[in-house]
């Protein structure tokens, strides 16, 4: 399947793999780059540039195909040496990289001059506008019913998605709630060039996400997803659990601050459940299309599963709507 993504990305499918904090390391990005998609890794992951180092080496070890990494520009990430990775990246001559959570303006000329491709994740028409005129080179436009962080726009990717396609001079991929074929036809019927997606991978073989949380994530239903931080500006979408309910009933006190939210929804209390198992004690980034996912495939079963079920629906389905001359 050959569209401008596949060209900017070198790739052979317009398949995406989300950087995913934590979860995105060496196994299961090398498995969806061999599996003809484009794996990228998760920066913010590493404890500092050098261990970036290691685990492209790692990544390296396991594919010769292209692969990228993942700069998460949240502000609430101070602290973190994202002028050292940009470095690495360029360094170590990485082809693509994807920015999200922060304009990417203070280093695109680094990025740029050391020939990387960037792709920015952005929530709104507006922001992916402003993307563009930093010069990046697709943007990834993600619809609220993304995991982790939509915006507050409440904009599904039925409407944002072809929004975007038409607003843009540069391709867009989507993502936000596409876990199978069906939704990747969609979206490249709405006008975008690929597409890009995080709950799915999440929830495959090569995921570190620790087994029991697989099997209650594979077990939720589409309405099993909250927003939570939502009265702070800071919308994140997470799995309905334990620890969602507390985040909502305090959340709900007039006297309670973005601040008092954060010792349960922590990035640290996420990561560490993900590794043990527990299931209710913390707030995970989930996407609503986990009610679309029954299995736990590898990454080459679901991506040549994708690709064969698309080439299904484009050549059968489709056509078989149209009356015959």
């Amino acid at each position: 399947m050959r569209t401008s993504a596949t060209s900017l990305l070198g790739v052979r499918y317009p398949v995406v793999q989300s950087g995913m904090r934590w979860v995105s390391r060496a196994e299961l990005v090398s498995a969806v780059s061999n599996a003809g998609g484009l794996g990228v890794l998760s920066a913010h992951t590493q404890p500092d540039a050098e261990a970036l180092r290691r685990e492209i080496a790692r990544t390296r070890a396991l594919t010769d195909k292209p692969f990228g990494v993942n700069l998460t520009l949240l502000a609430a990430n101070s602290g973190v040496d994202v002028e050292g990775y940009v470095r690495v990246v360029c360094e170590e001559r990485i082809p693509v990289v994807e920015t999200a959570g922060g304009s990417p303006a203070k280093y695109m000329a680094a990025l740029k001059s050391a020939g990387v491709k960037v792709m920015h994740k952005a929530t709104s028409v507006r922001h992916a506008l402003k993307a563009q005129s930093l010069g990046v080179d697709a943007v990834i436009i993600d619809g609220f019913e993304c995991a982790g962080h939509p915006g507050q726009d409440d904009v599904p990717g039925l409407v944002l998605i072809p929004a975007a396609a038409r607003a843009l001079s540069i391709p867009v991929l989507a993502a936000g709630g596409i876990a199978d074929a069906r939704g990747m036809v969609a979206a490249l019927a709405l006008g975008a060039e690929g597409v890009c997606m995080g709950t799915r991978f999440l929830l495959t073989r090569e995921s570190p996400v620790h087994a029991d949380l697989k099997a209650r994530m594979v077990a939720a239903t589409e309405t099993q997803t909250t927003l939570v931080g939502r009265r702070f500006g800071d919308s994140i979408r997470v799995l309905h659990n334990a620890t969602a309910a507390q985040v909502l009933a305090l959340e709900s006190h007039a006297a309670t601050t973005a601040a008092d939210l954060h010792p349960l929804t922590a990035a640290t209390r996420w990561m560490e459940a993900m590794e043990t198992g527990t299931t209710e004690d913390a707030a995970f980034p989930l996407g609503q299309c986990v009610g679309l996912i029954e299995d736990l495939p590898t990454c080459r079963e679901f991506i040549d599963r994708l690709m064969a079920e698309a080439r299904a629906i484009v050549s059968e389905r489709l056509p078989s709507l149209l009356p015959q001359s």
